[in-house]
């Protein structure tokens, strides 16, 4: 019975040992970093331990506050409508109609492009001497001149919001899409018998049993777009001034350019914890999703 007991713990052992070495030792070297003086910049002194230097540095450093601020800004446009226009869009997926297979594999294209190719993609788009938004505006005489989307400092940040709407609406589609489709129509036809209508239904029946997979969803791709760096990157390299620079794009930049791997890491470190607490505290309030205890 012992042994028993402990087989099931026997063979997930491998995978918790890798996870341990890919992922735990790696990020206590980071916090172990984050105590250091280590940039290329002066390498004699590299590897020195400076305590909490590199953190009061961080709270005293006017950009990253204002990549923060950047970051939470993203983060906040692109979940929300990403989680409504993905909503929308699973609603009429779910329906029947005639091209329903072609409309979905159309809706999830998106998602299984790669990120460099979808960022060159936008870049074309976007490109102010040859892109196709332009030309398309000036055909239907909505813009006389054309515009620099990605240097213009009033244009840029919602330029980029579109191009990563176009990436992320189809992961909440898709989640959401499936999530419907385990509703039990007997749950339908119990609301057309009581007179409900299509709004009552939505929130009273559709919206409870997704909550689950919205409260995970959201979670995930919140986690994903505060991480996000090859789309901003390679639009806009965090400019024009500053103004599309999120914490992670500042991190690479201190960091992979900037060669000082000690603050690079402070911020990293900081990252980490500021995202395992707002996972914690969000599924906390929102309590997974669960319907038994929300009721």
């Amino acid at each position: 019975m012992r042994n028993e007991r402990w087989f099931p713990y026997f063979l997930i052992a491998p995978t918790v040992i890798l996870i341990a070495v890919l992922m735990l030792l790696p990020i206590a070297q980071v916090f172990n970093l984050s105590l250091r003086t280590y940039s290329l910049a002066n390498f004699s002194e590299a590897g020195k331990f400076i305590g909490i230097q590199n953190f009061e540095q961080m709270f005293q450093d006017g950009v990253f506050f204002r990549s923060l601020q950047v970051t939470f800004k993203w983060v906040f446009f692109e979940i929300v409508l990403q989680l409504v226009i993905g909503i929308i869009a699973a609603l009429l997926l779910n329906k029947h109609f005639k091209g329903k297979g072609a409309a979905r594999a159309v809706t999830f294209v998106p998602w299984a492009v790669s990120g460099v190719l979808t960022s060159m993609l936008w870049l074309l788009l976007f490109d102010q001497s040859i892109g196709v938004i332009n030309d398309i505006l000036k055909r239907l005489l909505l813009i006389r001149d054309n515009v620099a989307w990605l240097a213009n400092p009033k244009l840029v940040f919602p330029s980029i919001i579109i191009a990563e709407l176009w990436r992320g609406i189809p992961f909440f589609a898709i989640t959401i899409l499936a999530a419907l489709q385990s509703v039990p129509a007997d749950l339908y036809e119990a609301s057309d018998i009581d007179g409900c209508n299509k709004t009552q239904r939505f929130f009273y029946i559709m919206l409870p049993l997704l909550m689950e997979s919205i409260v995970f969803s959201t979670l995930l791709r919140a986690i994903w777009e505060f991480n996000s760096v090859d789309m901003i990157f390679t639009l806009t390299g965090g400019g024009p001034a500053r103004m599309t620079m999120t914490l992670p794009i500042y991190l690479m930049q201190t960091a992979i350019v900037g060669g000082n791997y000690g603050y690079g890491s402070t911020l990293a470190a900081f990252t980490f914890v500021f995202l395992l607490g707002f996972a914690m505290i969000y599924l906390r309030i929102t309590k997974g999703g669960s319907i038994d205890e929300q009721a």
